[in-house]
């Protein structure tokens, strides 16, 4: 079914003041209310999901530990719309919070969003290079530990991933 432009577009900013919110609050629930109970979730470094329920149980586990913690944005740095189809294609950045010294980091992402109308969506897809990820979150945690505010759970994270720090 085609959608217009201007519900394409205000579904999109819907989607993106409520991803706002829920890094306001720290709860990921609303993030797993824009989709439709029967949606899919593509996420390439950690797997498929099928179902709102599938999806807020990941996203909520996600966004509660290191990285995405720490993470304090996920703005668009651009989009596209597919009226005719009902897609909205972005790149969506992740920065993360100063880590003390006033530093910079992120990486960005590309989402594919597809519309099911009244706000809702029945599939997203993020792509990106997940060592682009891994890259800039093992920074932040160096640059956090020279500032001395690198917090247990970084700590350990980095521990995991071979970066050092844990002890």
């Amino acid at each position: 079914m085609p959608w217009s432009r201007a519900e394409l577009e205000e579904a999109f900013a819907h989607y993106q003041r409520t991803v706002s919110r829920c890094v306001e609050l720290g709860d990921w629930n609303g993030f797993a209310d824009l989709f439709t109970e029967d949606a899919t979730y593509v996420e390439h470094a950690f797997g498929h999901f099928d179902g709102r329920e599938a999806i807020r149980q990941w996203v909520t586990r996600t966004m509660s530990a290191f990285p995405g913690s720490r993470m304090t944005a996920f703005p668009a740095n651009w989009y596209v719309i597919d009226e005719d189809r009902g897609w909205v294609i972005c790149e969506i950045d992740n920065p993360m919070e100063d880590p003390g010294d006033g530093s910079e980091h992120a990486a960005a992402n590309i989402t594919i969003l597809h519309y099911a109308g009244d706000n809702l969506w029945s599939r997203e897809e993020d792509a990106y290079n997940p060592m682009n990820f891994l890259a800039a979150a093992k920074k932040w945690c160096r640059a956090a530990e020279a500032a001395g505010k690198l917090p247990d759970d970084a700590r350990e994270w980095l521990a995991r991933m071979g970066g050092q720090p844990a002890a």
